[in-house]
């Protein structure tokens, strides 16, 4: 009787993990989002016409997870240069209103392609400076359209949940270069690559009952700027989940961006290197899939919160000396009058942005967000305190302009100055950005349980 009872308690801590954490259980569903029509590309402010024609379509994607007490939450990824605002809040009212989620519960991903729609209510829109009333009607039927779509994508996730298993580990790839410290146009004789990067492919697996995989949500940390054409396209993100659709049939691949803001693919401009980079981004992704995973148990905890990030707001004069320049480019020229005229309509120019960030916590792995265009030196000064095993996501729920690190900020350049305007930010970043958005993380790090594990 002891030896029969003695099997019966090996057999189930021999199983233990996998019958924990099949109580998970997951709904995907993507949709099309490549505009029926010729419109303008987002990205890039040279471009001086339409969109020409479609290198491979462009998808959003959601995932809905709920555990074993019922808690849900919605992740979802969408082939876009950014999320602004105000679609980010009209999408995560209606999810309230469909789904009973709120903003800790859900994720709006962008992967940043620079060869995606430009949105009605972008930060960038005045950055197009060809853009007429017929290019922008366009653009508002568009953005109304994609708003209902991801959250038809939503709700039909929600409803074709089934029970899964979770497991979660990070691979490698290394073709992202940091820009500021690593000039494209000398990439070539250089023997030592500088600056701070982070080469980590965050990887979650969901399979189904019957052994299937259901779902590849990974990520990168990378602009998705190999190619700056006129066709609609995902860029290296893009061909990378088309590569691994056609390794695992069947599968929903969702791509996420990381910390990426100061990250090129180098070198780049053309449609090989870009289906190269997705390659090697899918071979990393695989390699996680062929080795020993982390199971995850079926508990989910999310939090959310605006930091409010004080800004040093520009003047009316300093607006109306850039307006006037004579050797500003148009396209900032024209940002500059956008925020003046702001000014003069009677809107305060604010000195605090509400910054989102939002953690879950996923059986165990940390999954932070941010907003904006975020620099690598945030994922770093994370995984220090965190763990190297965390998801890091930027680009998520507002990208409102670039997220400079106080050393960046320091530097100036691109990244740390000049792009506050192009985006209509009223104002500059303060040094006191990263500690309040840490602050902030660690606040809501700690109510998700989430336990420091390195040093601070």
């Amino acid at each position: 009787m002891n030896r029969i009872f003695f099997c019966f308690v090996f057999v189930v801590l021999l199983f233990a993990d996998s019958i924990w954490a099949a109580d998970w259980k997951a709904g995907a569903a993507k949709v099309k989002i490549t505009p029926e029509e010729n419109m303008w590309l987002a990205g890039y402010a040279a471009r001086n016409r339409a969109s020409e024609g479609i290198l491979h379509d462009l998808w959003a994607k959601a995932l809905v997870l709920e555990d074993a007490e019922g808690n849900r939450a919605v992740l979802i990824t969408m082939d876009l240069v950014g999320v602004p605002k105000m679609f980010s809040e009209n999408i995560r009212k209606q999810l309230e209103d469909k789904l009973g989620f709120d903003k800790a519960q859900i994720i709006l991903n962008a992967s940043h392609t620079h060869s995606g729609p430009v949105l009605h209510s972008s930060g960038l829109r005045e950055m197009y400076v060809h853009v007429n009333e017929q290019e922008a009607e366009k653009i508002v039927r568009y953005s109304r359209l994609l708003e209902q779509q991801v959250i038809d994508a939503a709700v039909e996730a929600s409803k074709s949940l089934e029970p899964v298993t979770l497991e979660a580990a990070n691979g490698v790839a290394r073709f992202q270069v940091n820009r500021r410290n690593n000039a494209e146009g000398k990439l070539t004789p250089l023997t030592e690559l500088k600056g701070p990067n982070d080469y980590a492919v965050p990887v979650l697996k969901v399979t189904n009952a019957a052994g299937q995989i259901k779902v590849i949500a990974f990520g990168y940390a990378c602009h998705p700027t190999t190619l700056d054409s006129y066709l609609w396209c995902g860029d290296y993100p893009g061909f990378a989940q088309a590569e691994l659709e056609k390794n695992y049939p069947g599968t929903t691949t969702m791509f996420f961006q990381g910390a990426g803001a100061d990250q090129n693919p180098m070198p780049r401009r053309t449609i090989p290197l870009a289906k190269q980079y997705g390659v090697t981004l899918a071979a990393a992704v695989d390699r996680v899939l062929q080795e020993k995973m982390n199971p995850l148990p079926p508990t989910l905890k999310t939090a959310y919160k605006e930091a409010m990030v004080p800004l040093e707001t520009f003047s009316a004069d300093y607006l109306k000396e850039i307006a006037e320049s004579t050797k500003q480019a148009e396209y900032y020229k024209r940002c500059a009058k956008h925020v003046l005229n702001r000014y003069k309509d009677g809107e305060p120019p604010f000195r605090a942005y509400p910054f989102p960030v939002q953690v879950w916590n996923i059986g165990g792995l940390p999954l932070f967000t941010l907003g904006g265009e975020l620099t690598v030196g945030y994922s770093i000064r994370l995984k220090e305190k965190y763990g190297e095993h965390i998801f890091v996501m930027g680009y998520t729920n507002d990208v409102m302009s670039y997220i400079p690190t106080v050393t960046i900020l320091k530097e100036g350049g691109y990244e740390g100055a000049s792009s506050q305007m192009i985006y209509g930010m009223p104002g500059m970043w303060t040094e006191d950005i990263e500690t309040v958005i840490h602050k902030a993380l660690d606040e809501i790090a700690k109510q998700t349980g989430v336990p420091l594990s390195g040093a601070p």
